[in-house]
């Protein structure tokens, strides 16, 4: 069967042509632009989203046009927690407010005050990256904009909506909007009333795996395709766990991309806000995804890059120099906190920090320090869901971050457990859209859980644990003061 999977990130959105979930025919990828009309405040254009995806199935079918035309799914995953709003006419009525957005801070106390029971019921304790939060904010601040809304939606649904036509969402992705109670994967009349919003404005909830609409005759007859199936999809956490073989309890996927996030699938549901860890359902029946994020990963090193005037994987390359052959007692200590920590501390109020600064500190340090903070606060973030009873017993890394073998190296000592890497990690989101898409085409429900190929194992190092045993102590020190 081919199928096309499409993921939409937060600086870019990947589309991948498959053959059997085993053959990457082909893929395309196109960067969306992030505005911040103020600080704090982080906003997208929802039909540039609309727009890249077009793009990169029109690159699709221009590169491999007889396998476009076998098309029998697609299946989307999306950046999370988004507030995206449409009037009666299926249009936005602002741009999106998304997941790194900080201006709802007041807020997120307002809404604990109201729901003291909230972080129990939904997918965490209020954080300012949350759309509930948003909603409030909204009404405060641009109450005549929130007036028009008549629907709200995320942003995978935003570009299946475009696709086909049809209002839909699925538990993973609306588990986000703590307008859902995460248990039964149904939207909450009280928890809707907790922030004004009106449970005739949400779009209806259907199985991940689902067809929820099917491609348009106008899109099918542009790329050469037939009937298509449009899977309801995944938000990309619980897409690239799937895409990278995360589908049984204990697997656990790590993603380092924008932010970091260690994903564990778990039998039940153990939320954990006190710690601030996310959980909401998984794609796979009968699971949930625990999330413990750090808000700034390949986004710290992209920062230390522009400070130091070197890019972020020249950065990396000096980094791995110093380590090979640096003292790493020299090396400051880095909070990789830009934009706030969620777990475990709940302080999206808090800022990055640079500690250990002297004369000799070079950009090869520099860099090291911040894979070094990305390792151990995903660390604190699996620790984190251990004492709240999630326990993961085998580790895969994904995303950009990937490309850094120091990196794997500092996270799998940082964890104490070997670390695998999949085949053609840069693609799990688009790849495990596209085992959903496999299902809403007629599939056997057996493709949710095949692994995928291995391409490396990371073991421990022990000069780097040995190392990160002392510097852990600077590291937590420094994270007390924040």
């Amino acid at each position: 069967m081919m199928l096309i999977g499409v993921d939409l990130g937060t600086s870019g959105i990947k589309a991948v042509l498959i053959e059997e979930m085993r053959r990457v025919v082909a893929t395309a990828s196109e960067t969306v632009p992030v505005s911040r009309p103020a600080v704090g405040h982080s906003e997208q254009d929802p039909d540039l989203w609309v727009a890249a995806v077009l793009a990169c199935l029109d690159r699709l079918a221009a590169e491999a046009p007889r396998e476009m035309a076998a098309v029998r799914g697609i299946g989307l995953s999306g950046q999370m927690l988004a507030g995206l709003f449409l009037d009666a006419d299926l249009r936005p009525v602002r741009p999106a407010i998304l997941w790194n957005d900080q201006r709802s801070l007041a807020e997120c106390a307002e809404l604990l005050a109201r729901m003291p029971d909230i972080g129990r019921r939904t997918n965490g304790t209020p954080d300012p990256g949350i759309t509930a939060p948003k909603i409030l904010w909204l009404r405060k601040h641009e109450p005549a904009v929130l007036d028009r809304a008549r629907m709200l939606l995320l942003t995978k649904d935003y570009v299946r909506l475009a696709l086909t036509g049809e209002v839909a969402t699925e538990p993973s992705d609306a588990g986000g909007t703590q307008l859902m109670d995460c248990a039964t994967g149904r939207w909450d009349g009280a928890l809707c009333a907790a922030v004004g919003w009106d449970m005739a404005h949400l779009p209806p909830v259907l199985d991940s795996w689902a067809e929820a609409g099917v491609l348009r005759r106008d899109l099918a007859a542009r790329w050469g395709m037939g009937r298509v199936s449009v899977a309801a999809g995944a938000g990309d956490n619980m897409g690239s766990t799937l895409g990278a073989g995360g589908a049984r309890p204990g697997d656990a996927v790590l993603t380092v991309g924008t932010s970091g996030v260690a994903c564990i699938v778990d039998a039940g549901f153990h939320p954990g806000p006190e710690q601030a860890i996310l959980t909401s359902a998984h794609v796979v029946p009968d699971t949930f995804l625990s999330m413990g994020v750090v808000m700034s990963a390949t986004a710290s090193l992209d920062w230390m890059g522009s400070v130091t005037g070197r890019g972020a994987a020249e950065l990396a390359a000096l980094a791995e120099g110093f380590a090979a052959g640096g003292s790493l007692a020299d090396a400051p200590v880095f909070l990789p906190c830009l934009t706030g920590v969620r777990t475990p501390l709940n302080r999206p109020d808090a800022l990055g920090r640079i500690e250990g600064l002297h004369p000799g500190v070079t950009p090869a340090m520099l860099g090291y320090a911040t894979l070094e903070g990305v390792a151990l606060q995903m660390a604190d973030c699996v620790a984190a869901q251990g004492a709240v009873g999630v326990m993961a017993d085998r580790f895969t890394v994904v995303g950009g971050g990937t490309r850094s073998r120091l990196w794997l190296h500092l996270i799998a000592s940082a964890l104490g457990k070997p670390v695998s890497v999949p085949a053609r990690s840069d693609l799990a989101g688009p790849m495990g859209a596209a085992r959903l898409a496999a299902v809403a085409a007629g599939a056997g429900m057996s493709v949710l859980t095949e692994r995928p190929a291995r391409e490396h194992e990371i073991p421990p190092d022990p000069y780097l644990a040995e190392a990160l045993a002392t510097r852990r102590r600077r590291f937590d020190a420094a994270m007390a003061r924040i």
